[in-house]
């Protein structure tokens, strides 16, 4: 049986030497085929052709509200996303990023020179190591804002390690925003160890009920689901290796606040979106289920509630209520697939993008 330690080999070796750019990945899993939004296509264009041409992510993680932020990027690769992020966040914040494999590390270093001189300040920094063991690098508990990651957790090991190393790492309100690869079922034994199944973001993917588990495991209590798509594998081997297992890349949020239940809870509370938010001056999608409108009353459950009170994103919402009285169980929290099973219908919808919530499923009402 493949060992933990051959797998880290073994992913070294596949984006360290095996691939030279996005263009020798066998499938669409590792790499986003949705277009860029158009705010951030000007700031991906300041960019290092080389950092972009290493880029091997599923998804977009670029939540709102960044400015003056301190983010970690984990498997930040050649560092797209942190030379992304470190202009969201301005001159007042940080980027921090962590990869395993040098040769990724050494491009995102190349150039850091040049994107200090591009932007007019340098505020990014890169640290080697594992993102399972997040407490052997010189990161302070809790200082963190937001922690992101792009297509990196199906590649690790050990996930649960992961995940608990994230929450060490948050600020109370903080978030772990990032899109990864899942499966609609839990993928057999012998292809999790396959070295190239592994390296395009398939075998090492979660069934994504485990993933919820795990999460919740990790004190995570209420994962949300942003938005998701389904992802076809081209490569007609590796397609015959998988099955019938369906893949999707999807990117959750979860909130680090001690008081979230493991369930939505209706305490007859609402609020209501001011429209402040840059970029979303009609409608705020939350979440996959919470697209809320600007001046609107729109109830939530307790678990929104404190989402929304006790995070960066407070000072935009109206609250009503508080927890005083309980109704119940709130409507429409279910427990079956998340995921859409088939593709958005138009070209150029990104691969994170939230949509208005059906009548049931998912995490929350």
């Amino acid at each position: 049986m493949t060992s933990a330690t051959d797998l880290h080999r073994s992913v070294q070796e596949y984006y360290g030497s095996t691939l030279s750019s996005s263009a020798d990945l066998r499938t669409s899993a590792c790499c986003d085929a949705s277009s860029v939004p158009p705010a951030l296509r000007p700031l991906l264009a300041r960019i290092h052709p080389e950092v972009l041409s290493r880029y091997y992510g599923c998804g977009l993680v670029v939540p709102p509200l960044l400015e003056g932020l301190r983010v970690l990027d984990l498997g930040c690769g050649s560092g797209r996303d942190v030379y992304l992020l470190s202009q969201l966040v301005g001159a007042g914040g940080e980027v921090v990023g962590i990869d395993m494999t040098p040769e990724q590390l050494a491009v995102a270093r190349r150039h850091a020179d040049h994107h200090a001189e591009v932007f007019g300040y340098a505020n990014v920094r890169f640290l080697e190591g594992r993102i399972e063991q997040l407490e052997a690098l010189p990161l302070e508990p809790a200082s963190f804002d937001l922690v992101i990651s792009n297509c990196v957790v199906n590649l690790s090991a050990d996930k649960l390690a992961v995940l608990n190393g994230v929450r060490r790492l948050l600020k109370p309100g903080g978030e772990f925003f990032f899109a990864d690869v899942y499966a609609d079922r839990r993928v057999p034994e012998a292809l999790r160890h396959d070295p190239v199944l592994h390296g395009e973001c398939l075998s090492g993917a979660l069934y994504w009920n485990d993933f919820l588990r795990l999460a919740r495991l990790a004190g995570f209590a209420d994962p949300r689901l942003v938005g998701d798509r389904p992802l076809e594998i081209t490569d007609p081997e590796l397609a015959a290796r998988t099955g019938a297992i369906r893949f999707f890349s999807a990117t959750y949020r979860l909130f680090q606040i001690k008081a979230l239940e493991d369930a939505c809870e209706d305490h007859g509370q609402a609020v209501v979106y001011r429209g402040s938010i840059a970029g979303h001056p009609d409608a705020l999608p939350f979440d996959k289920h919470h697209h809320i409108e600007t001046g609107r009353v729109f109830p939530v459950c307790g678990n929104t509630f404190r989402m929304l009170a006790e995070s960066r994103l407070a000072p935009h919402f109206d609250f009503i209520g508080d927890f005083s009285r309980h109704y119940g169980l709130f409507e429409g929290c279910g427990s079956t697939l998340p995921f859409d099973a088939t593709a958005p219908t138009t070209a150029d919808a990104p691969a994170a993008a939230p949509a208005a919530a059906p009548a049931s499923g998912g995490s929350c009402c």
